[in-house]
């Protein structure tokens, strides 16, 4: 009979994949002067703009520009201060400075905490203050949220950029004359502060002289975890180093040419750690180019990448496929999508639907694949080459080990095809959770050979071939646009408006059938005695707290809130409750 000790997954790797790999003993930021050192020309990040009658244009760096100006900004943040173990913010989109922030901040020794930058100002204060981070790196755009917040941080450095930086010629002087004002990217920078390129060109030349071992902790990732409550995942760069390595082993078996001559959309967010690992650092292995993607939410720009410069490699979410899949161009074959040799969904269940549909679109796989912050970032996925299983998160990685063990005691396997919390060991596991014993200790456990695992929080199963299938989700955990969403802490948000009583809030599946597959979020309010409030008015004071995705798009007001014998609120019961009425108005 098969156990979970057996490892069927192994007997399903496409050919080729080893069971087990052997990691380098560097730190992460290795990756980049070997690339630099072996392809110095090749282009490592390419941002390119739709221009006025002058069409689409580009700008791009190549690693051994990159990893200079990387030499250079650490050599600055070691100057200005920075000791090793120290904590750099990071707040930025999808852009080459990222790239140049996130590998300087390494070099320097410093810790990588990088932040959401579309989060409002209280919001990047929570995260800076729980982190300690000291400098902080913003796009010119975030530059007065961050300097409103800072009196309330440890922040002592700020050094900031301009989007237009990195841009083709005629496009900075075009988005100076027309944009730059008018969005907000224009600033009066104070005296304390310094500009990004100012630093890179002070310090040219120079290096930071600071010894990194693999063992030194490299990543704040934040992550709601199984409570909701914000905590950040502490990884080591060996952690980093081994994920980045199981990636591109695992999609390797069906490359084209050499590794360099990849090239990736970086279109998910590089502040997430699907978009470092899977897209940044496993392109960075490689020499492979980036083509930087800002706002993946602008499905033209991102068609229109795909169709110019021709990625053969597409990391995304399935809200992100799916938008592609019922774009009229896309479906025309106006913009060509035949380039990509392989994708992999993560973040939410990927439809079948979904995935079919933009199979045929493309001509490349689309592969469902699953991971955490705190085995940052992927743990399984469907093979390349063999077969994908309808629901399946796929096979582990390399070198990953799982278990389903019994809900009642977290301990006992169960057998398999039952289910239980999916629990992982691995290379590229967290160390902990910054500054939360309890947390960790919860998350982390021993068995009875003193083997740590990850508990995951998931309710899985395994097949008899080793494909895993996730069940059911972190408790009461929403997925909004790839993104996790916890409601309480929208509950939170929503009570203190004067005119709440009580809330619940709840993902419900997307009402609209071209989003099959995505959920969306739904709050039921009870209002106080006598008073009123708009969905409005609650938008717009949520939009005070919580980033965009968080915030209901649809809301319901009730008399009361269904609730346990304790008071506690059936979250299950409200979406119940909406699945009911939506079937009694199909049935008119």
């Amino acid at each position: 009979m098969t156990s979970y000790s057996d490892r069927p997954w192994l007997k399903h790797y496409d050919p080729g994949i080893p069971h087990t790999l052997q990691y380098p003993a560097i730190p992460l930021h290795g990756f980049l002067e070997q690339s630099a050192r072996e392809h110095p020309d090749a282009i490592a990040c390419l941002t390119s703009l739709k221009l006025p009658l002058l069409g689409r244009r580009h700008a791009s760096i190549t690693y051994g520009e990159l990893d200079a100006a990387v030499d250079a900004l650490a050599a600055a943040l070691v100057d200005l201060g920075l000791k090793k173990g120290d904590r750099v913010a990071l707040i930025l989109p999808n852009c080459t400075q990222f790239v140049i922030a996130f590998y300087a901040t390494l070099k320097a020794g410093g810790v990588v905490a990088a932040v959401n930058p579309t989060y409002p100002p209280l919001r990047l204060q929570e995260q800076i203050v729980d982190s300690g981070a000291t400098v902080a790196i913003t796009l010119s755009l975030f530059y007065e949220s961050i300097k409103q917040i800072q009196p309330n941080t440890p922040l002592q450095r700020v050094i900031v950029t301009n989007i237009k930086e990195y841009f083709p010629a005629a496009g900075r002087v075009l988005f100076t004359l027309a944009r730059e004002k008018k969005d907000g990217h224009a600033i009066q920078k104070r005296p304390e502060d310094y500009w990004l390129q100012e630093l890179l060109q002070r310090y040219r030349g120079r290096k930071a002289g600071v010894e990194v071992t693999p063992e030194d902790r490299a990543l704040f990732q934040y992550t709601g975890g199984t409570t909701g409550v914000s905590k950040a995942a502490v990884s080591t760069h060996f952690a980093l180093v081994a994920d980045t390595m199981q990636c591109r082993a695992w999609l390797s078996s069906d490359m084209r040419g050499a590794p360099h001559e990849e090239s990736f959309l970086a279109a998910i967010p590089l502040f997430h750690v699907f978009g470092m690992v899977a897209v940044m650092s496993f392109a960075v292995s490689m020499a492979s180019a980036m083509i930087m993607v800002p706002n993946p939410r602008d499905i033209d720009e991102v068609l229109d990448n795909i169709h110019v410069y021709k990625p053969t490699l597409f990391m995304g979410v399935p809200a992100m496929y799916n938008a592609i899949n019922n774009n009229a161009r896309a479906q025309s074959g106006a913009v060509s999508l035949k380039s990509l040799r392989a994708c992999l969904s993560g973040s939410a269940p990927l439809p079948p639907a979904t995935k079919q549909k933009f199979e045929a679109l493309s001509g490349g796989k689309l592969l469902e694949g699953f991971g955490m912050s705190e085995m940052p970032t992927a743990t399984h996925a469907n093979p390349l080459l063999g077969e994908n299983r309808t629901g399946s998160i796929g096979l582990p990685f390399p070198d990953v080990e799982c278990r389903i063990v019994s809900l009642d005691d977290g301990e006992t396997d169960v057998p398999v095809g039952e289910i239980g919390e999916l629990i992982l060991r691995g290379p590229q596991m967290m160390i902990g959770y910054h500054g939360m014993p309890t947390e960790t200790a919860n998350a982390l456990r021993e068995d009875s050979e003193g083997r740590k695992w990850f508990y995951s929080g998931d309710i899985a199963r395994m097949d008899e071939d080793g494909y895993f299938y996730i069940v059911d989700r972190k408790k009461d955990m929403a997925l909004i646009g790839g993104f996790n969403v916890y409601p309480r802490n929208v509950e939170d948000v929503l009570m203190s408006h004067p005119d709440v009583l009580e809330v619940g809030v709840a993902a419900i599946p997307h009402p609209d059938p071209q989003k099959e597959g995505q959920e969306a979020l739904k709050a039921w309010v009870v209002t106080r005695p006598g008073r009123t409030v708009t969905p409005e008015q609650l938008v717009a004071f949520a939009g005070q707290y919580l980033a965009r995705y968080e915030i209901p798009t649809r809301f319901e007001f009730v008399a009361e809130l269904p609730k346990t014998t304790v008071g506690k609120i059936l979250r299950r019961e409200l979406v119940r409750m909406e699945l009911e009425a939506r079937q009694m108005k199909q049935d008119r």
